[in-house]
């Protein structure tokens, strides 16, 4: 799980600072991760299916239950694997066990956020944003969505290009993460009124204006998981 490394002091003109290490996070910190989303959509499933109703398949809650589960199993099963390794099962799991669209955006996602951190054992705030920034790429690539289509992108971007200013302008992670999950509930809020470009939503035209989007809804589930997994003690 994420954990802050150890103190330090520094000694400046008779003055004693306490220097905190950057918070570090491995492979604990992917799984709880992925167990956090598996209880979120687990929980919330039934509203997601209500969502997916009106502008889509009414499936989606149902398929990301059954495929975070079979993740959480996977990760389960798996002896020692580094961060990076645990994202690209994760992320081939989700292709194996979720249909529609859903099942192939995060996988795809997941992969490519695995292969960013490679074989490490351990990663920073900074290599946590590269991470989220190669998963938006991956989506926004096999989706081709952009902001405003009415998509997870809608929750995802505004997550991953919040992270990443707030950590470039030096705020703990604790704070940078807290944000960048609020922004993507900012970003699911948005998706109401907007009409759909893109997915069996825009198939509806005007009538997707006025709901919310399904999977923007998700997303913003898992960030949220995501800053409990990163930010709890170990």
């Amino acid at each position: 799980m994420g954990r802050a490394g150890a103190h330090g002091c520094a000694a400046l003109e008779g003055l004693t600072v306490t220097l905190i290490a950057e918070r570090v996070m491995d492979a604990a910190t992917i799984s709880t991760w992925m167990r956090e989303v598996e209880a979120s959509v687990r929980a919330e499933r039934d509203h997601l299916v209500q969502l997916d109703a009106a502008i889509g398949d009414a499936d989606h809650g149902i398929n990301m239950t059954r495929g975070f589960e079979a993740v959480v199993q996977a990760l389960g099963a798996d002896n020692g694997s580094p961060p990076g390794r645990l994202l690209i099962i994760a992320g081939r799991t989700l292709v194996s066990t979720v249909g529609g669209a859903s099942g192939p955006l995060w996988g795809s996602a997941l992969r490519s956020g695995g292969r960013v951190l490679g074989d490490q054992t351990t990663f920073d705030s900074a290599q946590l944003v590269e991470v989220l920034a190669a998963a938006l790429a991956s989506v926004k690539d096999l989706g081709t969505a952009s902001l405003g289509d009415k998509t997870m992108v809608d929750a995802l971007e505004p997550a991953v290009e919040t992270l990443k200013s707030r950590i470039a302008g030096g705020e703990s992670l604790a704070q940078a993460i807290d944000a960048a999950a609020a922004a993507a509930e900012a970003g699911m809020r948005a998706t109401i009124p907007l009409q759909a470009r893109k997915g069996r939503a825009s198939y509806l035209g005007e009538r997707s204006v006025g709901h919310q989007d399904p999977g923007a809804t998700s997303t913003a589930l898992i960030m949220r998981a995501l800053q409990r997994a990163v930010t709890s003690q170990p």
